[in-house]
């Protein structure tokens, strides 16, 4: 409550009967004494008299009601005023009174606040046009819940982090997203789990902000994974450079020599006319096969530090498969009931890393006489690409992509490290994990569906 109202300031409904009986009051004497000269002239007219009379009391009464009348116009138009200041309404102006006045000081009090308000109004609608870019733009999720731990607020980051879009979001609690551990405890953490069927490497912080004088909860969540996978590949892709560039300048002397040598001996024999040396033979031939045989091996390995970019192009999926699934001879892999799908990628790269994942699956079925099964789904904005085997299963799936690393004694660790530089450079994510339910393991490339 304002003080000054409670010291005793009139209040506002009996302003306007305070200033008329004040102004009647004030005007009460000079009133009497004129009607007491007016009637105390003996030689006066009795019309006359009355009729002054009445002039008298008729302009004291008008003088009253217009002081009252101006006082209410001037608090009705600085109530106007404040009302429309009140509903967010900064354009009306108050007229400028007759200047040096206590009105004209007033409207220009008045209309001083409406042009702040409507500057600082402007100033918070750009900073929050600006803000909300920002927040759509940035890569990290952003989740504000509100005292209840109901989703108040979720950025384009955090619709990608779920899978699903604002709409299905808004309103579910914290709970059934799996995020009421993050609004208690530390503020800032790294968890290793799965948002939205992905699994990942995140920091998760937590502030508070305060709205309506109410205490909520705002959760930033940073995936970790594609930053530590593009420092884990740039690392491989310097590795294999400098192996490449030094093995290379060794194989080749050394395969050049080990061809010359043997062709001497062979020379040297026929002219001696003496047999060869069947051991040191077979010894240059082995030095000359295993130095071309590492020299493939490392040119290969080059393919991670080499992938161009995609080159997009329309394309069907159904046409795609079909030709992957023709390529292998080993086993016949079975092409599950999918939708038709035209998809805008690099078809040639795509294949590429497809074939990667079939000749895996067939590797691992034909241990056990089992299935391949390839189908895809679409899913919004993405398809999921499945390759289901029946082989034994993988007993860690934590070092799958890392190049080098294999599970096969044949295998050169490649297939899977570029399959997924293939997928990311698309947009999109490969996982690879046991089946639930059935023996093998799946193999799932989720690529963005663009038009």
């Amino acid at each position: 409550m304002n003080p000054y109202a409670q010291r005793g300031a009139p209040k506002a409904r009996n302003l306007e009967w305070t200033l008329t009986w004040l102004v009647l009051g004030g005007a009460l004497p000079a009133v009497l004494v004129s009607l007491w000269f007016l009637w105390r002239q003996a030689a006066m007219a009795p019309e006359i008299r009355w009729t002054l009379t009445a002039a008298v009391l008729a302009a004291w009464i008008a003088a009253a009601s217009a002081a009252r009348q101006l006082a209410v116009r001037s608090l009705h138009l600085i109530a106007t005023l404040l009302g429309a200041l009140r509903e967010g309404d900064y354009s009306i102006r108050g007229l400028s009174a007759r200047s040096g006045s206590s009105m004209a000081m007033v409207m220009r009090e008045v209309n001083d606040l409406g042009s702040t308000l409507q500057r600082q109004r402007t100033e918070a609608v750009e900073s929050t046009v600006l803000l909300t870019h920002v927040m759509e733009e940035i890569a990290v999720a952003v989740f504000a819940f509100d005292p209840t731990h109901q989703l108040l607020l979720v950025n384009k980051a955090g619709e990608r982090l779920f899978g699903k879009p604002q709409a299905d979001l808004l309103g579910t609690p914290a709970s059934g997203m799996g995020m009421d551990e993050y609004l208690s405890g530390e503020s800032r953490r790294l968890t290793d789990r799965a948002f939205g069927g992905r699994q990942g490497r995140y920091e998760v912080r937590r502030a508070m902000f305060y709205r309506d004088g109410r205490p909520h909860h705002l959760i930033v969540i940073a995936d970790l994974s594609q930053a530590l996978r593009e420092e884990e590949q740039a690392a491989w892709q310097r590795i294999v450079r400098v192996l490449s560039h030094e093995i290379n300048n060794s194989l080749t002397p050394i395969k050049s020599i080990a061809h010359s040598l043997r062709r001497i001996v062979d020379r040297a024999a026929a002219a001696a006319g003496f047999e060869r040396s069947d051991e040191v033979s077979q010894g240059l031939s082995l030095i000359e096969e295993r130095s071309g045989a590492l020299g493939r091996f490392l040119r290969a390995y080059a393919q991670l530090a080499r992938l161009p970019k995609p080159q997009p192009k329309p394309f069907s999926m159904t046409e795609l498969m079909t030709r992957i699934v023709d390529l292998e001879k080993r086993l016949p892999v079975r092409m599950a009931a999918s939708p038709e799908i035209r998809l805008v990628a690099d078809s040639d790269q795509l294949e590429q890393a497809l074939i990667n994942l079939v000749r895996n699956a067939v590797d691992a079925s034909l241990e056990t006489q089992g299935n391949v099964t390839v189908g895809w789904t679409a899913t919004g904005d993405w398809v999921d690409i499945t390759i289901d085997d029946e082989g034994k299963g993988l007993p860690d799936t934590s070092n799958l992509f890392v190049p080098f690393f294999t599970t096969k004694p044949s295998g050169s660790g490649i297939g899977l490290a570029l399959s997924r530089q293939i997928a990311e450079a698309h947009g999109g994510t490969i996982s690879l994990e046991n089946r639930v339910g059935s023996p093998g393991c799946r193999a799932l490339l989720r690529l963005p569906i663009r038009k």
